[in-house]
């Protein structure tokens, strides 16, 4: 096995099933997509397991939570991550998960709630 490969089990929400046993060579955070056997899935949490072995605890393992999901058309980049839907927007929750308050499905042009936001 290669050295920076981490072993990741895909546990499905809320099923709390697990769908796959991987070794990913990257590190997936909350708010990205993973594609799986034909499927997309949206992160929604990762844990890290570590067990103790002599001289300390090393990392054992990882799991994401997922959910099977699309991904969203509509992004903008805020700093070095990527949001759901129009940043510029007054109601947009500047978040990986979800896009608004006013218009969760989108999309977001021609929106009637759409407000300029103070920066």
């Amino acid at each position: 096995m290669e050295k920076n490969l981490l072993p990741t089990e895909i546990i499905l929400t809320p099923a709390r099933q697990c769908i796959a046993k991987l070794n990913l060579n990257r590190r997936l955070q909350p708010g990205n997509y993973l594609d799986f056997e034909g499927k997309t899935y949206a992160i929604l949490e990762r844990h890290h397991f570590y067990q103790y072995r002599v001289g300390g605890y090393r990392f054992d393992k990882a799991t994401l939570h997922v959910q099977e999901s699309k991904r969203p058309e509509e992004t903008s980049l805020i700093g070095d991550r990527y949001v759901i839907g129009n940043a510029n927007c007054r109601f947009n929750a500047r978040s990986e998960i979800m896009r608004c308050a006013v218009n969760p499905e989108g999309p977001c042009q021609e929106c009637r709630y759409f407000e300029l936001a103070n920066n």
